[in-house]
């Protein structure tokens, strides 16, 4: 019964640590390789490249997350929102946290060995961004674009496996995608403000400062604008465009949730972006169909 009991004590720390209690982060990462995955396989992405890019989506945003408490077990317990989790509490320590994210990069490894070699040499990037995220908010105000550039490498990746080219939209979606993501990340971040100040973890929610609001609505114009380019480019019609509406009237929506910098308000507006991404896929699939 104790070894049963320890087992379901490790399950419960695994999932924290992997974040598989909280899919927000698979849904951020899995939308917009959704986007470039159908753009790149006009509509038609494989069965294979859809399992192999769904399920290292999943573990390759786990790996981060093991990671990323990795570096930051010595200052999570000093932030409100982060005092529980598993290298604090206790229910993983750094060395089975190693384990896990090695274990998981395997994983993903394997994964892409079932793909091209171009898209293979492509993923070390992936997993350099992924593993270098974590430390940069220590020496750099910008680790908001280090992660945007992490959640958006799956798309050039896509690209090359999919259409064996990374094309002008390849690039436009990457750039769209990394401007959504630092905008989201700062108001993420803006949860955290107060606390990262007090212990010295950079941000750009506090490089911003006071024009938080204002860059993150900028940011957030120019994610659309990136977007109508690539409906320009693909002569996309109507129901795309909607979905551009759609997600602009998301992006206010979240301005005046974030309008008094409100904690939980927030929060609640960076959870709100699942639906920006996923507007924009339906927008996309239904311009496939």
């Amino acid at each position: 019964m104790k070894s049963l009991s320890t087992l379901q004590t490790k399950w419960q720390g695994f999932k924290q640590i992997t974040r598989l209690d909280k899919p927000i982060g698979i849904y951020l990462l899995l939308w917009p390789t959704f986007w470039s995955l159908w753009v790149a396989s006009n509509g038609w992405p494989t069965p294979h490249l859809l399992f192999v890019f769904t399920l290292g989506v999943i573990i390759m945003r786990s790996a981060g997350c093991v990671i990323n408490d990795f570096a930051d077990r010595k200052v999570d317990g000093k932030v409100m929102r982060t005092e529980l989790r598993p290298l604090v509490t206790g229910l993983i320590t750094p060395k089975e946290a190693i384990g896990i994210f090695i274990i998981l990069l395997s994983a993903a490894f394997a994964l892409v060995l079932t793909l091209k070699f171009s898209t293979l040499l492509l993923s070390i990037v992936a997993v350099i961004l992924a593993t270098a995220y974590p430390f940069m908010k220590r020496y750099t105000y910008f680790p908001q674009v280090v992660l945007g550039a992490a959640f958006s490498w799956g798309m050039i990746m896509a690209f090359e496996e999919a259409y064996s080219e990374i094309t002008v939209v390849a690039w436009l979606l990457f750039i769209a995608n990394m401007l959504w993501t630092v905008a989201y990340d700062t108001i993420y971040a803006m949860v955290d403000k107060n606390d990262d100040i007090n212990i010295g973890v950079k941000s750009t929610a506090i490089l911003f400062g006071e024009y938080d609001k204002r860059i993150i609505a900028f940011l957030q114009l120019l994610t659309l604008g990136c977007l109508f380019t690539v409906g320009e480019l693909l002569a996309f019609g109507w129901p795309y465009h909607l979905a551009l509406v759609i997600s602009a009237g998301l992006f206010s929506y979240q301005q005046v949730l974030i309008s008094e910098r409100d904690r939980d308000k927030c929060f609640q507006a960076f959870l709100n972006n699942h639906w920006v991404g996923a507007v924009v896929f339906v927008g996309i699939f239904i311009e496939h169909l």
